[in-house]
């Protein structure tokens, strides 16, 4: 289109156009009429942008299309480019347009902008008026790139609904604040990003979310603290167990409470039994109050037939209903009376009789070894005393056995004293040194008969007693030995223990012919370091070599081998240690 020419004389920026003939706005209509206004109008901007047009500030106002276009390229190219910032619940991310899927269209706008003063009254009106029309930018949205980076952000923001509830620590109640959860609603975010990248605010662009209420309220945890979690743990209570009173103090009570929602939006109180019948501070109580079960006593004649020497009898013990009904009711009362209550006990039979021995399949030694040692009080009582406590053992077929389990912790309670054990490559006296030639017997019996390997371990260093690559120890909380029945019948465990020695013999019924050890040589040798250690717990140690070894367990059944497992054993060497 050619633009006409112009009659009058450009004025200063966002001034108008004049028209000679139009001396006012009554003369110019008595002159020209409503056609010639218009006439006049087109003459006088033929297709520029109205004067005084501004797009965010940026006067565009008498330009071409194109001179426009570059205008607001150069005026908003920078901002339109710059991170924006999102509002999300409580948490603001800042993100690039280009990355939202946004862009700003300068060609269009400029066309929008002429668009916008070619109607009849818009044309005639600027011979009038003497205002700034402001024309909004148009805003383009990739809506595939928005909904991927909308996804991306709200992945980061989500917060999950936690719902109210109460937690016992060092036994102390806490109420835990429940929280509302927020997910960024990405739909409702498309048109925000849009309107407000055209209209940008002074803050960030609040972006709208979804809520998730959770079902149990600040009230209810409240509530909750203070009719049940804070008396529970207000005083001990005092369980009267077959005639033994027993109290348990708040410490080991919130170790076991729990407050969980009942469905019905209120936390209601529970009481893990099953772990506070096996917690340390309660079952030996437990236990002297209520003996279980003694299991029948074997033995093995000359011809390895195994006989019973001591009939099993009937025990007690306290049921975990039972206990979580006696104690409940007891943690919401005030006052010592008040706390105490009875709990009820069953009896409960053994495993093993007289009738029961032949249908558990325990007919014949599976397997049998020593392990002897010299002599020194401390390994006679820790040994004696670890053999006392496996002896009669009763694993059932698919049963896991466990050394700790079974043992208990070496403490001056459970009968144990301080010994050598290693620690960090040397040795050092604590309460239950030696019990190691415990579980190393125990392993052998355990690889002899054939029986699943689950956990053990082998000492840092070699010691000479034991066989190279078959030997086990063990640290309470730490390293355990532990061993499946996977044998199709159970096995008793017999254990034997002298001032030199100790032996553990298998009963059950023999899988395999044979079980046969084969030993490698050893590799990868490393001699000792020498070394002064001026500690209080220091013991001197002489010198020995590290190495590696692998011993191959060969099953044998009708005279050949159907079998072969290779167990491997690194020892560190064992360093020359004098003491200061």
């Amino acid at each position: 289109m050619r633009r006409a020419p112009r009659t009058g004389t450009p004025s200063a920026p966002g001034k108008r156009w004049t028209v000679p003939g139009v001396a006012s706005v009554a003369g110019g209509v008595a002159v020209l009429g409503f056609g010639g206004l218009y006439a006049a109008g087109l003459l006088l901007a033929g297709d520029d942008i109205a004067a005084g047009t501004k797009v965010r500030g940026v006067d565009i106002g008498g330009m071409s299309r194109a001179e426009a276009r570059q205008t607001l390229n150069r005026a908003l190219g920078p901002s339109a480019a710059s991170p924006l910032a999102l509002r999300i619940g409580e948490r603001t991310e800042q993100a690039q347009p280009a990355t939202l899927g946004l862009s700003l269209d300068t060609g269009a706008t400029a066309d929008r902008a002429a668009r916008s003063g070619s109607d009849p009254v818009s044309v005639i009106g600027r011979l009038f008026s003497s205002g700034d029309p402001d024309v909004q930018p148009v805003v383009r949205l990739d809506e595939k790139a928005a909904r991927s980076a909308l996804g991306g952000i709200g992945a980061k923001t989500r917060v999950e609904a936690r719902e109210g509830s109460v937690s016992f620590e060092k036994g102390k109640a806490r109420a835990v604040a429940p929280v509302t959860g927020t997910d960024l609603d990405v739909d409702g975010s498309l048109g925000v990003l849009r309107s407000a990248w055209t209209r940008p605010a002074d803050g960030p662009v609040v972006l709208p979310v979804r809520s998730t209420e959770p079902r149990i309220g600040q009230q209810e945890t409240e509530r909750a603290l203070k009719e049940f979690a804070e008396p529970a743990v207000s005083a001990p209570v005092t369980l009267t167990v077959a005639g033994k009173r027993i109290p348990v103090g708040p410490a080991v009570l919130a170790k076991h409470l729990t407050l969980k929602d009942d469905g019905q939006g209120r936390l209601a109180p529970g009481l893990d039994a099953k772990a506070l019948l096996a917690d340390p501070e309660l079952a030996g109580l437990l236990r002297q109050a209520t003996p279980g079960p003694v299991e029948a006593k074997l033995r093995t004649d000359s011809a390895g037939a195994v006989s019973v020497t001591e009939e099993g009898r009937a025990g007690r013990r306290v049921a975990e209903e039972g206990l979580s009904a006696a104690v409940l009711p007891l943690l919401t009362r005030a006052g010592a009376a008040e706390r105490t209550g009875e709990v009820p006990t069953e009896e409960v039979q053994p495993k093993l009789t007289a009738n029961t021995v032949g249908q558990l399949g325990i007919k014949e030694e599976v397997s049998s070894f020593t392990v002897d040692f010299e002599k020194a009080p401390y390994r006679t009582t820790n040994i004696g005393r670890a053999a006392e406590l496996i002896n009669g053992s009763l694993v059932l077929p698919d049963e896991t056995w466990s050394f700790n389990r079974r043992v208990g912790e070496r403490t001056k309670e459970n009968g144990f004293v301080d010994g050598l054990i290693i620690n960090n490559g040397q040795y050092e006296k604590a309460s239950g040194g030696g019990v190691s030639a415990v579980a190393t017997t125990v392993f052998n019996a355990m690889f002899f008969s054939g029986i699943k390997p689950v956990e053990y371990g082998a000492h840092s260093f070699y010691i000479e007693r034991y066989p190279e690559g078959r030997e086990a120890t063990v640290a309470w909380g730490s390293l355990d030995l532990r061993f499946a029945n996977d044998s199709g019948k159970a096995l008793y465990i017999q254990a034997e223990a002298t001032d030199t020695s100790i032996t553990i013999t298998f009963l059950g019924t023999k899988q395999y012919d044979e079980i046969r050890a084969v030993k490698g040589p050893r590799t990868n040798v490393k001699p000792p370091a020498t070394r002064t250690d001026t500690g209080p717990k220091c013991e001197p140690q002489s010198p020995l070599e590290g190495f590696d070894v692998a011993v191959d367990r060969v099953f044998v059944k009708g005279g050949q081998e159907v079998k072969r497992e290779t167990m491997k054993t690194r020892y560190t060497p064992r360093d020359s240690v004098t003491c200061g």
